[in-house]
This record gives C-alpha cells, sequence and structure tokens, in this order.
C-alpha cells in the first residue's frame, strides 16, 4: 500500500486506543476522516501512581500495531507518521513572560518578532526530568500596550508574551515516541491530550468568556482552562471512570468485565427506557452478564455506587479552578469530553457539584466518515489532527505558523541568483 501525506492521530488512552487516518480535499478545505480504529489498550498504568502512563511497552506496542493496522486496512494506504496524544499525573503547567525588543523598531513587528518572545517565554528553569510540551501565548504587550492578540504589523520597540507552558515526563515523552516508532511511524507531535480536546470541543464564543474543559478518561481526567480566548491553566487529576467500574465490582460483587457492562447500559438512558420502560429492574443475563447474580436496582447503580463517584471527580475538578485562580472567570461554564463524560448522571453531577452550567462536547472540524467519531470519547483523536493541521513542526512554538515566516524569506530572489549563476557557467 502507498503512504500517505495527510495528518494522522493516535490517542494512546488507559482503557482504548485510537488512531484516526485523514486526507485532505482536493477541492475544498475541508479535512476528510478515511480511517478509524478503536481497540482495547494494554500495558497502560490504572492505579493513582501510574494512571495514563506506559507500564509495559511491548504491551502498549502490541495495542498501537493492532490499532494503526486496522485504521490503515480502511484507509487503504499505510500511514508514515502521526500526532500522538499524552497525558498522565505528570503533566504540570505554569505562565512565563518573554521580553525581546524589536528588529526593526522604525518598521513593523514581524512574525519572527513573536517567535522571538515566545522563545524567550520557554526559557524557564526546568529538572532535568522534565520536557517543554506546549508555549501558548496568552497575549501581547506593545510598549507596554497589554492585551493584543496579534501584534503583527504593529509598529513598537519593545515586545513582550505572557504565555502558558505545559511540560512533561522525559521519561513518559520518550517512552510514547519508542511505542510509536515500533511500528515504522514517526512522531510529528506529542500533544497533551487535554489541550487536543479542548480543540475539537469549544467555541471562540466560549473561549473568549471563559471556559473550562474536562475530559474524563478512563484513568485519568484532564482540565484545561480558557480565559480570553487564551489556554491559562492545565491540569491532570489522577482519577478517571475507571474507578466508577471498580466501584461497581466491588459494591455488586463481580467481575471488572461484567462492573463494565453494567456501568455502559445504565448510561444508554435512551436504550433503557426502551427495554424496560419505567422499571427499576436490569436484567444482568440480557446484557451479557455471567454472573449468579440476576438482577440489579438501577437507582441503586447510579445512585448508589456511580453517583457519589463522580460528585468526587467533580470536586476535585473545582478544586483545580480554585487553584487555577479563574474561578470566577468561567461564565461559559463546563464542556465535558472524554469516555467518562457518558456515564450516566455526569452531566448533572457536574452541574450540583461545580454550580456552573454544563454540557457534553462532540468533536467538530473534520468531515468524511464523521458519524465514526461523532462522540465525546472521540475528542482527543479529533483534536490530534486539529493541531497537527495547525502546526506543522514539533519543535515551532504552537502559535507561531511557520509558513508566515516562510513568506519573508526571499526565496525567489535567491532561487533566481543560483538560476543566473549556473547560466553563466553554461558554454
Amino acid at each position: 500500500m502507498s503512504k500517505n501525506t495527510g495528518v494522522n492521530a493516535i490517542d494512546i488512552g488507559t482503557s482504548k486506543i485510537t488512531c484516526l487516518i485523514t486526507k485532505p480535499s482536493s477541492d475544498s478545505d475541508n479535512i476528510n476522516v478515511v480511517g478509524v480504529a478503536t481497540l482495547p489498550s494494554r500495558g497502560m498504568g490504572r492505579s493513582r501512581n501510574n494512571a495514563g502512563t506506559i507500564v509495559n511497552i511491548e504491551e502498549v506496542v502490541g495495542s498501537v500495531t493492532d490499532c494503526v493496522e486496522a485504521a490503515e486496512r480502511m484507509a487503504g494506504f499505510n500511514i508514515s507518521s502521526a500526532q500522538v496524544s499524552i497525558s498522565g499525573s505528570h503533566i504540570k503547567s505554569q505562565n512565563s513572560q518573554g521580553v525581546v525588543a524589536v528588529t526593526e523598531p522604525e518598521g513593523e513587528i514581524s512574525p519572527e518578532d513573536i517567535y522571538r518572545a515566545i522563545e524567550a517565554a520557554r526559557a524557564v528553569s526546568l529538572p532535568s526530568s522534565r520536557d517543554i510540551m506546549h508555549v501558548l501565548p496568552r497575549e501581547f504587550s506593545v510598549d507596554s500596550q497589554k492585551g493584543i492578540k496579534d501584534p503583527v504589523g504593529m509598529s513598537g520597540i519593545r515586545l513582550e508574551t505572557e504565555a502558558h507552558i505545559i511540560t512533561s515526563s522525559t521519561t513518559a515523552v520518550k517512552n510514547t515516541a519508542k511505542v510509536v516508532n515500533e511500528i515504522g511511524v514517526s512522531v510529528q507531535n506529542t500533544v497533551y491530550s487535554g489541550l487536543a480536546s479542548a480543540m475539537s470541543t469549544l467555541t471562540d464564543t466560549e473561549k473568549e468568556l471563559g471556559v473550562v474543559s474536562v475530559d474524563i478518561g478512563a484513568g485519568v481526567t484532564n482540565v484545561t482552562a480558557f480565559v480570553d480566548s487564551a489556554c491559562s491553566y492545565s491540569s491532570v487529576i489522577p482519577l478517571g471512570a475507571r474507578k466508577i467500574t471498580d466501584d461497581l465490582a466491588l459494591g455488586l460483587m463481580i467481575s471488572l468485565d461484567s462492573a463494565e457492562k453494567i456501568k455502559h447500559h445504565v448510561s444508554t438512558t435512551n436504550k433503557i427506557k426502551k427495554e424496560l420502560g419505567n422499571s427499576d429492574e436490569i436484567n444482568l443475563a440480557k446484557i451479557g452478564v455471567r454472573e449468579e447474580i440476576k438482577n440489579v436496582s438501577k437507582k441503586a447503580v447510579s445512585e448508589g455506587i456511580i453517583r457519589p463517584r463522580l460528585n468526587e471527580i467533580f470536586t476535585l475538578v473545582g478544586g483545580v479552578i480554585r487553584k487555577s485562580g479563574y474561578a470566577g472567570q468561567m461564565p461559559a461554564g463546563i464542556v465535558l469530553s472524554g469516555g467518562g463524560s457518558l456515564t450516566v448522571g455526569a452531566v448533572e453531577s457536574c452541574k450540583r457539584v461545580l454550580q456552573l452550567p454544563a454540557h457534553l462536547g462532540s468533536p467538530t472540524g473534520l468531515s468524511g466518515l464523521t458519524e465514526e467519531i461523532d462522540s465525546p470519547e472521540y475528542a482527543t483523536a479529533v483534536g490530534l489532527i486539529l493541531y497537527g493541521y495547525q502546526h506543522s513542526d514539533s519543535h515551532i512554538p504552537t502559535s507561531f505558523k511557520i509558513d508566515n515566516l516562510l513568506k519573508k524569506l526571499p526565496f525567489k530572489q535567491m532561487s533566481k541568483k543560483a538560476t543566473d549563476f549556473f547560466k553563466s557557467l553554461m558554454p
């Protein structure tokens, strides 16, 4: 099969791995999804200490291989590179400032000046065990004039930027890259899962007003806050929907697989209404649970076991929001994504605990096989694709458009001079 030149995504999660393959449309600006695959993950940490991180490279490599090959079969070609997600309690964030002198004070501020300002903001002291993943400019200041979103073309002498920096464990990044490289795919960018989810589910209006993206995965919950259209705070809570499954298994004295089936069944409200009407009893045999227990109460499961754990997750989210210092600047409320957000009562619990408006966020921005990924659980994978099309090189800071820089370089003049030079050598 031929190789693909589009942007692809590999979302490595605690419970599942998703691979998306895309192809740019030749006659429009659409990004077409041509390959989709989702398979259970193996080799990922599930405890609070290692949730969301790789604990067995060989098993993860096997899971990723199966997933990528399935997506490639659907697309009809192989992939050579991909955007890869990463999460876990090792993800940290901080804000930083960068100041530079404008290259041409008599002229205009150029993209190169912005690039240098962002590079200056990167100059933070970090342990050797940590890497900078993202440098996200929040705003710029030109000669002390604050609140500027895009200073390109403005006049000034001093350019300053306030940036949000997301860092990760060096070991975690290397292990993730090793897994992907083992299957013959190069890593274009390693992207924080919470940022990717936010990119695919938040609207420009929500980000401008102030909003928090809460991505509930199986092992961790990613919290990403936006204020004045800029990413301003990021944090990872080492607790996810997998703990709800554990609670069900313990409370009902059944296996984890059976507990997962019950959780999914209870969470599919429409299906329950059609099958059971107003009945509170769930026939476990009908949903494939082969345990000694035959029936359970839907109310006991949803309100007695699931709700307390959801309340704990959102209480921790509330603590993160207060710690960020932006607690009073989120009128757009909470946008939930991730597989855990589909748990019965998640939205209601979020509203009740945080006292903020909340709703599920479905990923947008792609075309093609969108029916396959039209669910909050694919928010990270879709966000990886969007990130890849916006940022073409991993070493360029996230808001810096490399194509703007290339437009500034005199390639045409250089090419003409080279042509004239070789012509002069010819007889």
